[in-house]
């Protein structure tokens, strides 16, 4: 998406705030009122009102509003966390006896929710490799959803939305996507088909490392069935006050994004031509045609590592960037891929592309870039055995 554009949308389509409040205002409450009888009746008969929180809130619909404009969807349901979108969104379409198509390195934790909660219910569980369509088209017959990652976690393979969407739509099943790496900024899958579209709304949506939430958008008859089948009961509602935080963020993401994409760059492209490193995994070095979809990236992505770096020491020696899970926010964080206990072991189909103890994960921060990669540089020359 342009920049320019994006910022139209997050900006000078804004609607009017009472108090001509240059912000959304925090409407902090768990209910709404009814001034009458007829009213509260009006609303168990059918009406559309605000209710309760767990329902909607004013502050969680401008979230809402603002994502779905950029995804160019119908509309949106905001969650308090990524996963709890992933699983209200799942399984909404999904249940016994029915078939799930997704892709291998998956989000680990999306694999986990997969194989704990939906396999045991009954919902066989297909993974392929997702840059190979033919391998979905042959696993796509009689499935309820496929369900994809461009680039996928820790791997960063490509899959090429258009023909995924348009081999799904052969067959009448739903597509969704976790689309939090791109952004809407620098990948718009609804336009390329698919039909819906998830974020980790804690990583560059939010922008900050200061709130955990999700999101989903798409047509609304299926955000209606996320409604009507899961939102409701799962309990995971998005807080106003975590709402009015991701507004907040969204109000920068079009400065943030090219910075995390440009010091991602510079500092892989660094990597890929030291000594030590054997293979950096970013989709800027891919050939695959799923490039075509991505106007830009994030500033997240894998790097393997020589036998001659000791990884803990290497980890130890880092003085700028620090050793945490997430991403998406200012600080530069990395994971070593030795230290997380739930890697499963091959055959699993998440390891399935061959991750590996000298993988690291490496999210690119906002600090200058030459802070970042002296740090790198200096802990790989401290871990030289």
């Amino acid at each position: 998406m342009d920049l320019t554009e994006a910022h139209r949308l997050l900006f000078c389509d804004e609607p009017a705030y009472p108090l001509n409040a240059a912000a959304p205002p925090i409407f902090q409450t768990s209910l709404f009122t009814f001034d009458s009888y007829q009213d509260m009746a009006a609303v168990y008969a059918g009406e559309q009102r605000l209710v309760y929180t767990r329902g909607d809130n004013p502050t969680v619909q401008v979230f809402e509003e603002l994502v779905a404009r950029l995804e160019g969807a119908d509309a949106g349901r905001g969650f308090a966390s990524g996963m709890a979108a992933i699983t209200a969104t799942v399984m909404a379409f999904v249940s016994g006896g029915d078939r799930l198509v997704t892709v291998c390195n998956v989000y680990g934790d999306a694999y986990k929710m997969f194989e704990k909660l939906l396999r045991p219910a009954g919902v066989t569980i297909d993974y392929v490799d997702g840059s190979d369509p033919e391998a979905v088209a042959r696993a796509l017959p009689g499935a309820k959803m496929l369900y994809v990652e461009t680039p996928t976690t820790l791997t960063f393979d490509l899959q090429h939305l258009p023909t995924l969407a348009a081999l799904a739509q052969q067959h009448g099943v739903v597509t969704a996507i976790d689309n939090s790496w791109a952004t809407p900024l620098y990948q718009n899958p609804i336009a390329h088909g698919i039909d819906l579209v998830i974020h980790a709304a804690s990583k560059y949506l939010g922008g900050y490392s200061d709130t955990v939430a999700g999101v989903v958008v798409g047509r609304q008859d299926l955000i209606d069935r996320i409604n009507g089948r899961t939102y409701p009961y799962l309990g995971a509602k998005l807080s106003p006050f975590d709402a009015f935080l991701l507004v907040r963020g969204l109000r920068s993401l079009t400065l943030r994004m090219p910075v995390h994409m440009s010091s991602g760059l510079t500092i892989a492209r660094r990597l890929r031509d030291h000594a030590e490193v054997t293979s950096v995994l970013h989709p800027a070095f891919s050939s695959h045609p799923g490039r075509e979809t991505l106007s830009g990236y994030g500033g997240v992505f894998s790097f393997l590592v020589s036998d001659a770096i000791d990884v803990p020491a290497f980890a130890d020696a880092l003085r700028l960037i620090r050793l945490g899970v997430s991403w998406g926010g200012p600080e530069s964080l990395l994971v070593p891929l030795s230290v997380t206990a739930g890697m499963p072991p091959a055959p699993n189909p998440f390891v399935h592309f061959g991750i590996s103890d000298r993988m690291i994960r490496l999210n690119v921060g906002l600090e200058p870039v030459d802070a970042i990669w002296s740090d790198l540089e200096q802990a790989l020359t401290v871990a030289r055995r």
